[in-house]
């Protein structure tokens, strides 16, 4: 898949008009920021890119004394490992029990689980806080014997954590074929062998399942439109986790989920970016 990569220019910078910018892009298609000196950029798949939607979103920008520009440019193809290396992957550990490198970090902090991660690709590395807001509700709950769907999978930090977490069973699927390869590679540098990694959408889910645990970090448009998909995949008790949307979109997750029979337990929030468990 290809994707743009859109600079965001922010006057006066500051991390409240960047995470304001990353919660609109998002709900554009938008899959993962990285911070700059002039403000954020984004990335979007090409087929996903809207110009027209974002100015009209970044035109009502809540911040009346920021100014936000932005240009695109169609990404190259690159030595995405070579890219992190120098740039941006740096080994991070989430509680204090989960830490998350590559195959080119030699010092790096020990933890209960250690997850290896060679991008091979602009995202998912599990620096994004919605990213850390599930990895915090796997390390709290009870995974052993479970089957467990990640949906939306990225990289599949998610589903690694929940396999050696003692998930018996794992799916994970992704719409990106990048996404798709790069989890393969993944899951043979943990020596995890439980996860079934595939490439489709929710409608790949009729033949999936059923789950005890299905986690969808994606964004808030496509998990309202797609939950009821994931719903009807899930055992009675079971739980999911939503996340990829912002705070103030929590009442409408929540409204949707109730309407499908889910009950909210809790939420936890990272920069306004939120997590939220609901059971059957």
């Amino acid at each position: 898949m290809q994707y743009l990569e859109v600079t965001f220019t922010v006057s006066p910078v500051s991390e409240t008009a960047n995470d304001i910018i990353a919660a609109l892009a998002a709900e554009l298609g938008f899959e993962s920021f990285v911070e700059s000196e002039q403000g954020t950029i984004g990335y979007v798949p090409i087929n996903l890119y809207d110009e027209q939607a974002l100015n009209e979103a970044l035109a009502d920008f809540p911040m009346p004394d920021t100014q936000v520009t932005f240009t695109t440019c169609e990404m190259e193809d690159k030595n995405w490992n070579e890219e992190w290396e120098k740039h941006f992957f740096e080994p991070i550990v989430v509680d204090s029990r989960c830490v998350i490198h590559s195959t080119f970090h030699k010092d790096y902090p020990k933890a209960d689980f250690d997850i290896i991660i060679n991008p091979q690709m602009a995202f998912g590395t599990g620096h994004h806080q919605t990213t850390r807001l599930i990895i915090s509700y796997l390390l709290d709950i009870e995974l052993s014997g479970k089957t467990v769907l990640d949906m939306g999978c990225g990289t599949s930090i998610l589903a690694i954590l929940a396999s050696m977490r003692g998930a018996k069973a794992l799916t994970a699927i992704d719409i990106d074929e990048w996404c798709v390869n790069n989890s393969i590679d993944n899951l043979a540098l943990n020596d995890i062998n439980n996860i079934k990694v595939f490439q489709g959408d929710a409608s790949s889910l009729a033949s999936e399942g059923p789950f005890d645990v299905v986690i969808a970090n994606i964004n808030r448009n496509i998990l309202l439109a797609d939950m009821q998909y994931y719903v009807a995949r899930m055992n009675q008790g079971g739980e999911i986790y939503f996340s990829g949307f912002y705070e103030s979109d929590l009442p409408m997750i929540q409204a949707e989920a109730e309407r499908l029979g889910l009950r909210y337990i809790s939420h936890r929030v990272e920069k306004e970016w939120t997590a939220a468990q609901f059971a059957l």
